[in-house]
């Protein structure tokens, strides 16, 4: 991957290095968008920039200007030379001490480009997370920075042979992987946790929801899933991961499942 991997900006000018006031470093005050680069450019960066306006909105966070965004991570994009990953953090920007956003900081915006993740060529062995993810209304589906819950459920296992963890929510239900959302196919539809109490509105999981015949959103507790027919994670980086066990829980192939996945796959890589 050649030229600089890193691009930090206040408004539009750039920056040297992150301050360190800066409310997303110290608060986690912030987004952030985590997107596969195909051919040197970004396939889904609409629907990224969709759920970046929404998050923004919600936080009450300036946004850059859509046109200057736009070119300036077509430009960084170019860059990457091959297959990456590219990550975006917008954070409110630098306010001092408190909690109280300022109402005059002008955001922070960090672009870093990263190398593709291995593909993986095996269906996933997935275990249950002991940790509870908090209910939070406020927050519910937002690509927010604090992801302390997810750091300290992907803590729970060293073990290379296991690739994922499942985590419920305070209530007993469903609510995603470590890094993924989460379907399972109950009664010959794909059923996915609500997104309005907990977790995160994928990129990956919008377009099954579009794209799956049937598709939908439904509160499910591990019974559910652990009777599911077939079961698969997705994010905007992987596209879909079929799992082929979850505890002692076994899935053979699915053959309705490949297909999903290859749709989703031409679609990342289209550049």
């Amino acid at each position: 991957m050649n030229a600089p991997t890193v691009r930090l900006f206040r408004g539009q000018a750039a920056l040297a290095a992150l301050d360190a006031g800066d409310r997303g470093l110290a608060y986690g005050d912030g987004l952030f968008e985590t997107m596969r680069v195909a051919n040197g450019r970004l396939p889904w960066w609409p629907a990224h920039r969709a759920r970046l306006q929404r998050g923004a909105a919600a936080l009450g966070i300036a946004l850059p200007d859509s046109a200057w965004l736009d070119g300036e991570l077509a430009r960084f994009a170019a860059t990457a030379g091959a297959d990456a990953v590219l990550k975006l953090v917008l954070t409110r920007g630098t306010g001092g001490r408190g909690y109280a956003p300022p109402t005059d900081a002008e955001p922070t915006l960090a672009l870093s480009l990263h190398p593709a993740p291995p593909s993986v060529d095996e269906p996933l062995v997935m275990r249950w997370c002991a940790l509870r993810m908090a209910i939070q209304p406020a927050l519910a589906g937002l690509k927010h920075l604090n992801r302390l819950e997810q750091v300290l459920a992907r803590a729970e296992w060293r073990d290379p042979g296991i690739h994922e963890g499942l985590l419920l929510d305070a209530r007993g239900r469903v609510a995603c992987a470590t890094a993924a959302n989460v379907f399972a196919l109950v009664d010959g539809r794909w059923l996915t946790p609500r997104v309005d109490e907990c977790g995160v509105a994928g990129v990956a999981r919008a377009w099954v929801l579009a794209n799956a015949p049937g598709a939908t959103e439904a509160d499910l507790v591990p019974a559910d899933v652990e009777a599911a027919e077939a079961v698969f994670l997705c994010n905007a980086v992987r596209g879909i991961l079929p799992v082929g066990r979850l505890g002692e829980r076994r899935w053979p192939p699915h053959a309705g499942l490949e297909a999903l996945r290859e749709a989703m796959g031409r679609e990342l890589a289209a550049g």
